[in-house]
């Protein structure tokens, strides 16, 4: 087999790769970071890339093409760096005991390691101050958008390259952190992570093997605190990596690190806290009794499986909203939408609800049904394409540089998954506190998408019980903010160690009734009568 030259525009990236490599490998192999929302399975579409070829432009899915010859590739690599990452949360002032020794007289790191993005905070080890914040895309979406994807990609291949791609992340941000504030990583006595069970696993190089098969059991449970050299951090020679403990196999150390920066060991109100993402993590109950629960919330919220879905970069419809009986949208820093992400998903599913396009069951009615005085001015957008419904958000205008976005019936089905396993799951919750819905005081969104979503939408479509509309508030990245607070009070760090073992983890695939929940609530119960 020989190897041919692969350049890779607009990185202007030369390597050689080996016949056989499918493009999504060579991309890999460059240092690029391609998105494979699938896991280079072929079913999503996301990671196209173009091959220049004389004057032709040929677009190919970049996983399933295997390179026989010098090409020239086109490719999105370096625009999920542009992600809107978010990195501020609730935060309560706390003395500062860093755990690890002389750590008091350095300063600390923090990283919120998530499934999509990695969020850094840079402390100050002597009062906690928080000197500068970093945040980028994390690199393994290139081996797939969910934590299965990733582990299945794990458990086919070698297991070092999701380590070491992590490691090199956090390595880069301790640099950028400590470049800001003019330190050097040397400085940094502690660093604290928190993140879920899947990616606390492949950050120590654990086999997930044991969260994809059941009884879906973590490998590690318990809160470490490490020696930094044998993880390949690069802070003072003597530092130490502090892990969070995970609560079960996919309830992790982000969660216990959001119970930390709410302080759920002394809340008196029945408190709700969500974290929406490719899973949603579920926490009910207070000082007195906890229970929790992931759903398999699917990777619709962040774009993938969706026609027109991208994560929440520039051009993505973020919002949408009816104003003289017409649908207007938002688009993240443009006036010309690209694509749908999480939030703009949302909103739309709850303005098709409202104004009548689509029924209970979720399904496009047909145009001469439709009886709100918007769904008739709006009616031109319910539309055909090859024999298949969709409902036109933006049609194409190439002079004017317009990309068609549209929402198809298949769309619709993935969000009803999503809502269907939170909503679900929340009640599973409910049940096995013996509690009705109404009886929750508070509901706290963590995380990035609940801190951007329309909290009316998702009731609306019912992501999240309507009865609780009024006592939804966000509390942003509150799993940043529990591992800044572990790092500079060690104190706390014990505290929620100890706190998470009490935490009853409620498996919902081994729950009876979960399915028949689960089924119930696919259906859109504030759709109107037809």
């Amino acid at each position: 087999m020989g190897s041919y030259k692969i350049r890779f525009l607009p990185a202007d990236k030369t390597i050689l790769a080996e016949e056989g490599t499918t493009i999504l490998e060579a991309e890999q192999n460059a240092g690029l970071k391609p998105d494979a929302p699938c896991g280079g399975r072929g079913i999503c579409g996301k990671c196209n890339v173009t091959i220049l070829q004389n004057k032709d432009r040929i677009v190919v899915r970049a996983c399933q093409t295997r390179i026989q010859h010098d090409m020239v590739l086109e490719t999105s690599d370096g625009l999920a760096d542009k992600e809107k990452i978010l990195t501020n949360g609730e935060y309560r002032t706390v003395p500062v005991l860093p755990a690890v020794k002389d750590a008091d007289q350095g300063y600390l790191m923090a990283f919120d390691i998530g499934t999509t993005t990695i969020a850094g905070y840079l402390l100050s080890g002597k009062d906690g101050r928080q000197c500068s914040v970093v945040s980028m895309m994390n690199p393994q979406f290139q081996f797939g958008a969910d934590v299965i994807a990733r582990a299945n990609y794990v458990l086919e291949h070698d297991g070092k390259r999701m380590q070491e791609v992590v490691q090199e992340a956090l390595n880069k941000l301790i640099e950028e952190a400590c470049r800001i504030s003019k330190i050097t990583p040397t400085d940094i006595r502690l660093v604290s992570i928190a993140g879920n069970t899947c990616m606390h696993h492949l950050f120590l190089g654990l086999s997930p093997k044991s969260l994809v098969t059941a009884p879906y059991v973590p490998e590690v449970k318990d809160g470490m605190i490490m020696n930094s050299s044998d993880l390949n951090i690069h802070i003072h020679p003597d530092g130490k990596i502090m892990l969070l403990p995970n609560i079960a196999g996919f309830v992790g150390a982000d969660t216990s690190a959001c119970m930390l920066a709410v302080n759920f060991k002394e809340l008196v109100p029945r408190t709700l806290m969500i974290d929406i993402g490719t899973n949603g993590e579920l926490v009910l109950g207070n000082k007195d009794r906890i229970v929790t629960c992931s759903t398999a919330a699917g990777p619709a919220f962040e774009g993938a499986r969706i026609a027109c879905g991208m994560r929440g970069t520039k051009g993505a419809v973020s919002h949408v909203y009816e104003k003289d009986l017409k649908m207007h949208m938002e688009m993240i820093d443009s006036k010309l939408a690209v694509g749908i992400c999480g939030s703009g998903l949302i909103d739309i599913i709850a303005f098709l609800i409202q104004y009548g396009f689509i029924d209970s069951s979720g399904a496009f009615l047909k145009p001469e049904v439709l009886k709100t005085a918007t769904a008739k001015n709006e009616i031109w957008r319910l539309q055909k394409r090859e024999n298949m419904s969709i409902f036109l958000l933006q049609e194409e205008d190439k002079i004017k540089g317009l990309k068609e976005i549209y929402i198809t019936q298949k769309d619709i089905r993935e969000v009803q998954l999503a809502k269907g396993a939170i909503a679900a799951g929340i009640k599973m919750l409910c049940k096995k506190l013996e509690i009705k819905i109404e009886q929750i005081d508070q509901v706290l969104l963590a995380g990035a998408f609940g801190n951007y979503m329309n909290t009316d939408s998702a009731c609306v479509i019912g992501l999240i019980p309507y009865e609780l509309k009024d006592k939804i508030r966000g509390i942003g990245n509150a799993a940043g903010e529990g591992a800044k607070l572990a790092a500079v009070n060690g104190n706390l760090f014990q505290e929620i160690c100890d706190l998470v073992k009490r935490a009853e983890a409620i498996e919902l695939a081994v729950e009876p009734e979960f399915q028949d929940l689960f089924i119930d609530e696919l259906e859109f119960a504030r759709a109107l009568e037809t």
